[in-house]
């Protein structure tokens, strides 16, 4: 019995480890995108002829 309390122990210890480290890391800004802002109007193009070529189908079907 004594094995399951030590082994509960080390695994709270290990847990909160992980969760200083991940708040940390949070903290520090190792988790911000500071590549995705810069190259989204590139591509924001693209996403609007996709959306205009699916809105003229979608009017064509209804004139049928």
């Amino acid at each position: 019995m004594s094995v399951i309390y030590f082994l509960i122990t080390i695994s709270i210890v290990v847990a909160v480890f992980f969760l200083y480290a991940f708040i940390r890391a949070v903290k520090s800004g190792q988790f911000d995108d500071d590549y995705t802002p810069s190259v989204r109007m590139l591509f924001e193009d693209e996403l609007k002829k996709e959306t205009n070529k699916n809105q003229i189908n979608i009017t064509k079907e209804k004139q049928l």
